[in-house]
């Protein structure tokens, strides 16, 4: 050191361009009239199944992340969308786990070996980007956001800072040049998708695949969307040539017995714009311990023990001596209160191992006071019922309809002690 002093270096940053800060834009400020009047372009994903998850069809200029447990058939799901889309433009899809002959394996396993996509192996984001403006692209998709890095953060790909700056990049590139963006994201034992919980705040729309271990099924549920509804899923089924559409997921949910059997009821839960038939099946044995256990599988144990409390107090159904195991069929995780009374039902079905009628579905919000409260969509869930070929419907009053389906006679009740007597 020629000036003989210690700590005379001082480190500084380069300061980075205002272009390439978050948020940063050059648009100039334009009427909402204009833009709300504007027609948004959707690109039809080949799936009705998917196009419905997404609100209709992938919206240009959005950003989607996909998340869901490995081997689940994220990536075999976004090459089928791939191959679809490549008929409305240029498609890219990166890949940052496999190399393109493994791609083009599947690719020919699936059917789509004259897919029009182009594929590209590579993990570094900005060489992605400069790809997709060259051959201008109208999507992008990352398979997966994990394993890509951008040369400007020093870190290693998968880490915080990596994997909110290449999204945060992929945002910018999406809303500027108006390609559709689908991200695929890695899972956490928690189910959550890995990194930080911000890339769902930055993203557009986020869906998740869920299924139960050892089944074909796989179901595509949307937590977040921009474009259109919450909660809406899709159903697919894994076969050898892909991901298959279910057209009629409540065939997969409910299972018909042979013969009336005690403890199974049937009502119909709603999710998203969509109605499903579902078996909720409540077994009630006699304890032999101090405390009778609660056991719930597919509903939240409070609740059951709720219920199981309203149906002492008002309905005169006394478990407090007896085990009591609830089970959702399907697998399926009930988020609304639409099945209380199914439940109950089951529940003293059970108890004097006497069967309900097998053409008997039954749905509504059971209260603390013993009244049956409405449920949202009330007319197109008996109508649903009345597709699959149920000529009984036990309703909240406040939701028997005004004309009931051909064939089918809806009863619509106030308290749980009417529902009771009606059996």
């Amino acid at each position: 050191m020629t000036c003989g002093q210690w700590n005379t270096l001082v480190a500084e940053l380069a300061p980075r361009s205002a272009s390439s800060r978050a948020g940063a834009t050059t648009d100039r400020t334009r009427s909402l009239t204009l833009e709300a009047t504007a027609e948004q372009h959707r690109f039809v994903t080949g799936s009705s199944e998917l196009d419905r998850v997404l609100g209709g069809g992938l919206v240009e200029g959005s950003v989607t992340l996909v998340g869901g447990d490995p081997g689940i058939g994220k990536s075999t799901l976004m090459l089928q969308a791939a191959a679809a889309l490549a008929a409305a433009g240029p498609v890219l899809y990166a890949t940052g786990e496999e190399s393109l002959g493994q791609v083009a394996l599947r690719a020919r396993r699936l059917g789509l070996g004259r897919m029009a996509a182009n594929l590209v192996a590579q993990t570094n984001l900005e060489s992605v980007l400069a790809e997709a403006e060259s051959i201008k692209a109208r999507a992008l998709i990352i398979d997966s956001i994990q394993t890509v890095y951008s040369e400007r953060i020093e870190a290693a790909p998968g880490a915080v800072s990596q994997l909110r700056e290449c999204t945060a990049e992929l945002v910018r590139f999406a809303k500027s040049r108006g390609v559709a963006v689908l991200l695929v994201g890695h899972v956490t034992k928690e189910g959550q998708i890995a990194g930080p919980r911000v890339l769902e705040h930055m993203v557009d729309t986020v869906l998740y695949f869920e299924s139960d271990t050892g089944s074909r099924f796989r179901v595509l549920r949307s937590v977040k969307n921009r474009f259109g509804a919450a909660n809406e899923i899709g159903v697919f089924a894994m076969a050898e040539e892909g991901l298959r559409e279910v057209k009629n997921p409540s065939a997969m949910f409910l299972s018909r017995h042979e013969q009336p059997v005690p403890g199974s009821a049937v009502t119909v839960l709603r999710e998203g714009s969509r109605s499903l038939l579902i078996e909720v099946q409540v077994l009630v044995d006699e304890s032999h311990a101090a405390n009778p256990r609660r056991v719930a599988v597919g509903i939240d144990a409070n609740r059951l023990s709720m219920l199981l409390a309203v149906a002492h107090r008002h309905g005169g159904i006394a478990l407090h001596g007896q085990d009591v195991f609830a089970n959702i069929v399907g697998g399926v995780r009930l988020t609304e209160t639409a099945a209380d009374l199914a439940m109950v039902l089951a529940a003293r079905s059970s108890l004097m191992n006497q069967p309900l009628a097998q053409d008997l579905v039954v749905f509504g919000e059971l209260g603390l006071a013993g009244e049956i409260r409405p449920v949202p969509f009330g007319e197109e869930r008996v109508r649903e019922a009345a597709k699959h070929g149920f000529r009984r419907a036990l309703v909240p009053a406040a939701n028997a309809p005004r004309k009931a389906p051909e064939g089918v006679q809806v009863r619509g009740i106030h308290r749980l002690s009417e529902a009771l007597e009606s059996l």
